[in-house]
């Protein structure tokens, strides 16, 4: 007899930074999301997190929320950091195995469930380029992923990077709520300024969004945690003026109406971006984009929804923001709605029913047997 929804769902966050608002990043957004989507749904759902993280679900806090999470530690600190994180992500398969959970949903970007997986079936969604410490456990001697397991990339783009390690990839493009991203009308936008979102780190390119909106004739306006304090004090502050302005770190509904005040959103991502939440969030919001043509940008933004930079100069970049801010706001959301949550959850529903149904059907044939 093949299992019925509702489920019993554990997730794991990862666990650098609470899962709460204003999220730092994409992957903090996609958890919340998912963990209050699928609880609407009717599943029960427990999210394992950092302390502070909040959910409609259940959360187990299995870090101290007072825990720093220092992105470039070196020697000795690196290792100490690696250590407390793993004690912690142990903790967390603990429990799950005492749990009787149907199905795991991994978002922790943590070698530890694949080199000891949960006793119940696991959905691994790829958030991230391939990392060294889980590749080295695909890499190992005689490793092979096991049927109970499944691993989904938030974007071709993305996969195809991890199908060097992975044979079996599917994808499911990450998805918001439509409705909180409408919040913007063409009167309220700002005539001649351009807005960037995201965290403050070099890979995001921030510098050159702030050429490429200069070199269009645009004032730009940008968004986002302070994640790489170095680079920030080196390279940004240095060009802040009455053209340039940091409006701090958004809140959901703050988000919202920043990315519909602009005349055209600017993506300058100078890593293999994996996907791009806030792009897609702009397009909802009936703002252009103009993207660098790195990772999945070209995979997301669509005629209707912006253009794509032909190079990776910023003289690249500020040729697409002439263009795509001349696109229709009405063509731009309407381009957005292929990301709807409910499409996303849709899939990831179908992948955790498939993997419940299969680890039934198969306790079933060794009962018989």
């Amino acid at each position: 007899m093949l299992h019925a929804q509702p489920f019993n769902i554990a997730i794991m966050a990862h666990l650098h930074h609470p899962i709460a608002s204003p999220f730092p990043g994409g992957l903090e957004m996609h958890t919340a999301l998912l963990a209050e989507e699928l609880t609407a749904r009717g599943h029960t759902v427990t999210l394992f997190a950092k302390g502070g993280s909040q959910t409609t679900g259940t959360v187990v806090s299995v870090l101290d929320a007072g825990f720093h999470f220092a992105k470039h530690p070196e020697g000795p600190d690196r290792d100490a950091q690696t250590r407390h994180l793993d004690d912690a992500q142990n903790t967390t398969l603990n429990l799950i195995d005492k749990g009787n959970f149907d199905v795991v949903i991994n978002n922790s970007l943590s070698p530890l469930p694949h080199a000891d997986p949960p006793t119940a079936p696991m959905l691994t969604i790829l958030h991230t380029p391939p990392l060294p410490r889980v590749t080295s456990v695909f890499e190992g001697s005689g490793y092979r992923p096991s049927p109970r397991q499944r691993f989904v990339s938030v974007s071709a783009a993305n996969a195809r990077q991890w199908r060097n390690h992975l044979a079996d990839i599917s994808i499911v493009h990450n998805g918001i709520r439509l409705e909180e991203w409408h919040s913007g009308v063409p009167t309220r936008r700002r005539s001649g300024t351009a807005v960037w979102a995201g965290r403050i780190t070099p890979e995001k390119g921030l510098h050159v969004a702030i050429e490429a909106a200069s070199l269009a004739g645009l004032r730009i306006r940008f968004a986002g945690p302070i994640s790489d304090r170095d680079y920030y004090t080196r390279t940004i502050a240095p060009l802040l003026s009455e053209s340039v302005q940091h409006v701090g770190h958004l809140n959901h509904a703050q988000l919202a109406s920043f990315l519909s005040s602009g005349d055209v959103f600017i993506a300058s991502p100078l890593w293999a971006e994996p996907f791009g939440l806030t792009t897609v969030e702009a397009m909802a919001c009936g703002t252009p984009v103009a993207a660098l043509p790195c990772g999945a940008m070209a995979e997301i933004i669509d005629l209707r929804g912006g253009v794509v930079a032909d190079g990776f100069s910023a003289a690249d970049l500020a040729l697409a923001i002439e263009q795509a801010r001349r696109a229709d706001s009405t063509a731009v959301r309407a381009s957005a709605a292929r990301f709807a949550a409910d499409v996303m959850i849709a899939n990831y529903e179908k992948h955790l029913g498939e993997l419940v149904n299969q680890d039934l059907i198969t306790d079933s044939a060794m009962l018989a047997s």
